[in-house]
């Protein structure tokens, strides 16, 4: 009974990702030197009580909780999360050690996520990790003490490099740009939304361009960054 009581415990243990990587430590080398910051905003991660366990609330799974609370199922998208996290840190950019993601959900609740986080392939481990995340505050590796994914505190300025630019996109924004032209030598932050429907609102960036005639994903958009970065900077 305790060996299957341990094999449930175990069961969403975090993978690390094992080719090492340099991510900067010091303030300086965060402030300095060059890496492309993504920030999904609107993220929907919250966990909703089933029974006598937690499970990630999602538009397939709860559409009962949904109507009860007079809720569209567009409000319940984590799928739109898991799939632009893999997009992002399976990147050779994030390999390269020039990528670092934050999290900000619809319920105020700032994430990091450490870049040798391996994600989940399928949501139901993804869904896993997520609720145990929201209620410890933090994920390690299965096998060592290194923090995968841990809730911070608000606001994600704080934790933002020193007079980085910080560009939001959305295919409404007036100006539609190569995103090449961001990349220089130094940090550069951009916001994606991570929802189903809307229009990401921030106070934080300053300009908001579109990287493309046609709308496209959160996992699209998370790629087509990367990929541009990867190119400007001669990651192959």
């Amino acid at each position: 009974m305790a060996s299957k009581r341990k094999q449930v415990q175990n069961e969403y243990e975090a993978e690390e990702d094992p080719k090492p990587r340099k991510i900067p430590k010091t303030l300086a080398e965060k402030d300095s030197e060059k890496r492309l910051i993504v920030i999904l905003e609107n993220a929907s991660l919250e966990t909703v009580k089933v029974g006598k366990k937690y499970e990630l609330l999602n538009c397939d799974d709860h559409k009962h909780v949904l109507r009860k609370s007079s809720r569209s199922l567009g409000s319940a998208r984590p799928d739109i999360t898991h799939q632009s996290l893999m997009m992002l840190l399976d990147s050779p950019l994030n390999r390269a050690g020039l990528l670092q993601v934050y999290i900000h959900t619809e319920k105020n609740v700032l994430i990091e996520v450490n870049p040798h986080m391996r994600i989940p392939r399928t949501f139901n481990r993804f869904s896993g990790l997520m609720v145990q995340l929201l209620h410890k505050l933090c994920i390690h590796a299965a096998d060592g003490p290194m923090k995968l994914m841990k809730v911070i505190k608000n606001p994600v300025t704080d934790h933002l490099p020193t007079g980085c630019v910080k560009v939001g996109t959305s295919y409404h924004a007036d100006k539609m740009v190569d995103v090449v032209s961001f990349a220089k030598d130094g940090p550069v932050v951009f916001v994606v939304g991570a929802m189903a429907h809307g229009k990401v609102e921030v106070d934080y960036t300053e300009t908001e361009v579109s990287i493309s005639g046609y709308p496209l994903s959160a996992a699209l958009t998370c790629t087509k960054l990367c990929t541009a970065f990867e190119g400007a900077w001669n990651i192959q």
